[in-house]
């Protein structure tokens, strides 16, 4: 069932509740709220500068720093509401009983104001990269809200919202810099997001077992099975695709290099990295966190970055 904003009560700051581990200091829990580590993520606003062959264009580095920010200011938007819609749940939560609305550390109406004035900023940035650029945000936003309030309490739809928005995040990035965005970056970045998402839905299953429906009722209709089963065909779509568009006639002459193929040992290693984490160590609750937390899954990432700027521009 859905939850509204005027339906959830302001908490206490006072009182440090049951499972938070420390009092914050207001400032520190709207940093918290903002999830600044998770803007690794609107890393894929940047794909187009460096698929476009613009990287080293001062004008088009800067529009896409400027989406780049918009986005990390639209996403951490999300993010509060999210905290707001899901404050009583995220209590009962092991994993999200820390947060800072959770925990009492800011009451709803401080939420709501951080929110107004996160989304404040990023409307200003939006306006600024023009009218598609700000569309595409507004889409990415009311796709935010499509979540919270009502897809994320319905078994495949759930995962197919959330990978929608990482796709929104590529086109974002094409759109400020006036680069087409190619069918299979798209293709391959709403794969890439469903494979993290069912990951983490997993990760849920496991961490919370019985009591993962009381958190997330859309958790009833999944198994562990189920989820593995998702996994093993995500991921192998992920790494083909990534194959064929390597080897591609069309992209090697649209990319001017014939030796894109030579990045796909990285894909499938950080590929492969990612599941054993998954099934080994269960640490798909939060990709952005793995990711820079594993060194490994870090280098791999960073290795393909690099190999992609050699190939493309040297």
């Amino acid at each position: 069932m859905a939850v509204t904003f005027s339906a959830v009560s302001s908490p206490a700051v006072d009182p440090v509740l049951p499972g938070c581990a420390t009092k914050r200091s207001a400032a520190n829990a709207m940093l918290v709220l903002a999830r600044p580590w998770q803007w690794v993520k609107n890393g894929l606003v940047l794909a187009p500068l460096v698929f476009s062959h613009q990287l080293f264009n001062p004008h088009e580095v800067m529009l896409a720093g400027v989406a780049f920010l918009a986005f990390c200011a639209w996403s951490s938007f999300a993010y509060v509401l999210n905290d707001i819609a899901d404050l009583e749940v995220d209590r009962l939560n092991p994993e999200k009983c820390d947060r800072p609305m959770a925990c009492g550390d800011l009451t709803v109406p401080q939420a709501v104001r951080f929110a107004l004035v996160l989304g404040g900023v990023a409307s200003c940035l939006g306006i600024a990269l023009g009218l598609p650029f700000l569309a595409i945000a507004a889409l990415y936003v009311a796709l935010q809200f499509g979540y919270s309030l009502w897809a994320k309490h319905y078994v495949i739809l759930d995962v197919i919202a959330v990978a929608a928005g990482f796709v929104l995040r590529a086109f974002a990035g094409g759109v400020a810099i006036d680069a087409e965005v190619s069918p299979w970056l798209a293709f391959i970045t709403f794969m890439l997001a469903m494979l993290l998402v069912l990951a983490r839905r997993r990760h849920e299953l496991v961490a919370m077992g019985e009591g993962a429906t009381a958190h997330r009722a859309v958790l009833g209709q999944y198994s562990i099975r189920l989820l593995d089963q998702m996994l093993a065909i995500v991921a192998g779509a992920t790494l083909i695709s990534y194959m064929i568009y390597t080897a591609s006639p069309e992209v090697e002459a649209k990319l001017g290099t014939p030796h894109l193929y030579l990045t796909v040992p990285f894909v499938a290693f950080g590929i492969l990295r990612y599941l054993y984490l998954v099934d080994a160590r269960n640490e798909g609750g939060d990709p952005a966190r793995l990711l820079l937390r594993d060194r490994p899954l870090l280098l791999t990432v960073m290795l393909w970055i690099a190999a992609d700027v050699i190939l493309l521009y040297v």
